[in-house]
C-alpha cells in the first residue's frame, strides 16, 4: 500500500508498552487519515460509554497520506479522542514538526490508551519508542517545558506537549507545539493530563512510501509558485487572518460583550493595522510559504503569536481594546496550554455572570489585569471561580443555575468561535452542525453567505454548509494538509486530488471523495450517539441569545435569528445529509457509505428510520 504506512504506533501507559500494530487497508482507503482514521479507530476501539478523562478513553494523534510532503502547508496532525468538554467526539488539528515526523518515522498514526503511574513522556525514534519519566517536566509552562526537550532531542524534533491547564484537566486544555500552535479545542489537552503524558517527541528520518516521487514533487513545486502569484499573498503576509478583524466590523459579525453585539467601538485598537506596528516576525507551520502566525511584541515585553480568533475571543468578545495586552493574555493561554476561544468565551462568560450578579466577584468588561488574573486561576484551578471556569461555559451554567445558561455562548458544550450570527443563519448552522461543537473550521460559510443573501433561510445555504464541510472537515481534516492555500489565496482543489493520486496511486474521483467526506461526518454524529446514548437535535441548535437577543449597534442594530426558520434550514440540512428529522442518519444511508458495521448499536439505542 503507497501513500500511507498502514502501521499504528499502540501505547498502554498502564502497562508501559509501546507497539507497532497493522491496520485493515480498507480503513486507509474508506477514512483517508486525520479525523477519518481517528473516528475508526474510536468506534472499534474505544469502549462506549468511556470515561473522557478516564484510562479506557484513547488518545489519537493522526496524519493523512498528504501530511509532510513537499507541497504548501501540509505540516499538520489532527489530535483526536472522546471529549471531557463536550462528551462527544473531539479533536483538532495542530501545526508541528511532529506531524512530519510522525510520516517519517513510519506511522499513520499514535493511540494512547492508559493512564501512566507517573508524570511521562513518549519518544519516538523511528520505529523505535520508548515511555520515560518526566516529573522533571511536570508543572511547567509549555514554552519551558519544550525548550527543555529541544535541548535533550535536537531543535528540530517534533513536539507535542501539555502545560499546567492540560496537568490539572482543564476541560478545555489543548495541545501546544512551537510556541504559539495549538490543536485540540474539545479539551485534548485535559485527556492527555489525565494519562500523566506530558509530551510526544517524535524524530523520524524514513521516507514517505510514495506511489509516485517524482509527480508529487513537481505538482508541490507548481503549487508552491501558485500560492506565492496570487493577488492576495502580498497582503496576506502582511496581517494573515488578522484582516478579519476589520472585515467583521463592517458586516456586523464582530462578536463583542460575549456576543451581545457584532460590532466594537474599539475594534481599531486591536484590527491588523494596529498588529502590524507591533509585529517583530511570524512564524508558521512546517512546509508553508503562506505563514498565519503573526508575532508581536506584547504589553508585558514578551513574545505573542496572533491569529483573528484569539484577538477577537480575547479582545472585542471580553471589551479590550488595545492589542499589545491582548496579546498578553493570549501568550498566558499558550504557556498555559488553554484553548483560546474557549478560554475568551469563558472570561466573557464570567464578566456577564458577574454584571448580572450570579456571582460575587466583580469582572469589568476590558479590565485586563483581572482577566490575567483570572486565567491563571482557570489554568491552575486556584480559586473557586478558577476552578468552576475550568470546567468551560455549559458545566459553569448548570452549576450557577437560574438564567445563567442564556449566557453560556456553546453548542454541544464547545464555545462559539468569533463570528456573531444574530445577523448569519448559515453560519449559525454551521456552529450547530459541526462534528465537535461551535467551531468554524468545519464550514466557514459566512464570507459566502455575507456576500450573497445573508438574511435568508434557504436550502442552498444548508447545500452550501455541506459543500463546505465535506472538502474543509472531511478532505482537508482527513488528507492531513492546511486549508488555507485554497480558502485563501484560491489554490485550485484538483491540485490535492492530483496529489492523492501521486502519493497513493489510488484513482480517486471528486464523487469517491465527497462520500469519503460524508462516511466520516456519519461516523462523528454515530460516536456522538452511541457515547452519549442517544441523540436529540436540541443539540444540533446554536445559542438562544441569537434568537431571542435583537443586537442594538451597528448597520444592522435590530438583527435576530428566526427560530421557526432556523428549524426548516435544520431540516434541509438533514434531508440533504440523508439524516432522519432527529439530526440520526438513516439506515440507508449508514449502509450506503459502508458504516454497517454501526447500525446495530444506533439502531438498539434510538431506533434507526430507513
Amino acid at each position: 500500500m503507497k501513500g500511507w504506512h498502514g502501521r499504528l504506533l499502540w501505547v498502554d501507559l498502564t502497562r508501559g508498552e509501546a507497539r507497532s500494530v497493522e491496520y485493515p487497508k480498507e480503513w486507509a482507503l474508506n477514512f483517508m487519515g486525520g479525523r477519518g482514521l481517528a473516528a475508526r479507530i474510536l468506534w472499534e476501539h474505544m469502549p462506549a460509554g468511556a470515561d473522557p478523562l478516564g484510562p479506557d478513553n484513547l488518545l489519537i494523534f493522526a496524519v493523512g497520506p498528504l501530511t509532510g510532503l513537499p507541497l504548501p502547508s501540509s505540516g499538520k496532525l489532527v489530535v483526536a479522542a472522546k471529549s471531557p468538554l463536550t462528551g462527544g467526539y473531539g479533536d483538532g488539528n495542530i501545526g508541528s514538526m511532529a506531524a512530519v515526523h510522525l510520516r517519517r518515522a513510519g506511522f499513520d498514526a499514535i493511540v494512547v490508551r492508559g493512564r501512566a503511574e507517573k508524570p511521562s513522556m513518549l519518544v519516538v525514534r523511528d520505529q523505535k519508542a520508548d515511555i520515560l519519566p518526566a516529573e522533571h517536566l511536570w508543572g511547567l509552562d509549555t514554552w519551558a517545558a519544550e525548550r527543555r526537550l529541544r535541548e535533550d532531542y535536537g531543535r528540530n524534533a517534533g513536539v507535542l506537549l501539555i502545560g499546567p491547564a492540560g496537568e490539572r484537566l482543564v476541560r478545555f486544555a489543548t495541545v501546544i507545539s512551537q510556541e504559539g500552535r495549538s490543536g485540540g479545542r474539545p479539551g485534548m489537552g485535559a485527556v492527555m493530563g489525565s494519562k500523566r503524558l506530558k509530551a510526544v517527541v517524535i524524530v523520524g528520518t524514513g521516507d514517505f512510501n510514495l506511489h509516485d516521487q517524482r509527480e508529487v514533487a513537481k505538482l508541490g513545486s507548481a503549487a508552491y509558485r501558485d500560492v506565492k502569484r496570487s493577488k492576495g499573498y502580498s497582503f496576506w503576509m502582511r496581517q494573515g487572518t488578522m484582516m478579519t478583524v476589520d472585515w467583521a466590523q463592517e458586516n456586523s459579525v464582530l462578536p463583542a460583550y460575549n456576543f451581545r453585539e457584532g460590532v466594537f467601538e474599539g475594534f481599531k485598537g486591536i484590527d491588523g493595522y494596529r498588529m502590524e506596528e507591533l509585529k517583530v516576525t511570524q512564524r508558521g507551520c512546517p512546509n508553508c510559504n503562506m505563514t498565519c502566525g503573526n508575532v508581536v511584541r506584547d504589553a508585558e515585553g514578551e513574545l505573542s503569536e496572533l491569529d483573528y480568533e484569539n484577538v477577537a475571543m480575547l479582545g472585542s468578545n471580553i471589551g479590550l481594546d488595545d492589542l499589545a495586552k491582548v496579546a498578553v493574555l493570549n501568550r498566558l493561554a499558550d504557556m498555559y496550554g488553554l484553548d483560546t476561544i474557549s478560554l475568551g468565551g469563558t472570561l466573557a462568560f464570567a464578566a456577564e455572570a458577574s454584571e448580572e450578579g450570579l456571582i460575587d466577584e466583580r469582572i469589568e468588561w476590558g479590565d485586563f489585569d483581572r482577566f490575567r488574573d483570572l486565567i491563571r486561576e482557570v489554568a491552575l484551578r486556584e480559586t473557586e471561580l478558577g476552578n468552576l471556569l475550568a470546567e468551560g461555559t455549559r458545566r459553569a451554567a448548570e452549576k450557577l443555575g437560574g438564567d445563567s445558561i442564556r449566557y453560556a455562548m456553546q453548542v454541544k458544550g464547545l464555545e462559539v468561535s468569533a463570528y456573531d450570527c444574530h445577523a448569519a443563519p448559515g453560519m449559525a448552522l454551521a456552529y450547530a452542525t459541526s462534528p465537535i461543537g461551535a467551531h468554524h473550521k468545519d464550514a466557514w460559510v459566512i464570507s459566502w453567505e455575507v456576500a450573497t443573501d445573508r438574511f435568508s433561510y434557504g436550502p442552498e445555504k444548508a447545500r452550501r454548509v455541506i459543500e463546505l464541510q465535506r472538502v474543509r472537515g472531511g478532505l482537508f481534516e482527513s488528507f492531513v494538509t492546511c486549508r488555507f492555500p485554497w480558502v485563501e489565496l484560491g489554490l485550485d482543489l484538483d491540485y490535492y486530488i492530483k496529489l492523492l493520486r501521486a502519493a497513493t496511486g489510488v484513482e480517486y474521483t471528486w464523487d469517491d471523495l465527497y462520500a469519503l467526506a460524508d462516511r466520516v461526518y456519519a461516523l462523528v454524529r454515530a460516536l456522538w450517539i452511541r457515547e452519549l446514548g442517544g441523540w436529540d437535535r436540541s443539540l444540533d441548535m446554536p445559542p438562544a441569545r441569537w434568537f431571542r437577543e435583537p443586537i442594538s449597534k451597528g448597520p444592522l442594530a435590530g438583527s435576530r435569528l428566526d427560530i421557526e426558520k432556523f428549524r426548516g434550514l435544520l431540516d434541509a440540512y438533514y434531508e440533504l445529509r440523508g439524516w432522519d428529522e432527529r439530526g440520526v442518519p438513516r439506515r440507508s444511508t449508514l449502509e450506503k457509505l459502508g458504516l454497517g458495521f454501526t447500525v446495530e448499536t444506533l439502531d438498539r439505542l434510538v431506533g434507526l428510520t430507513p
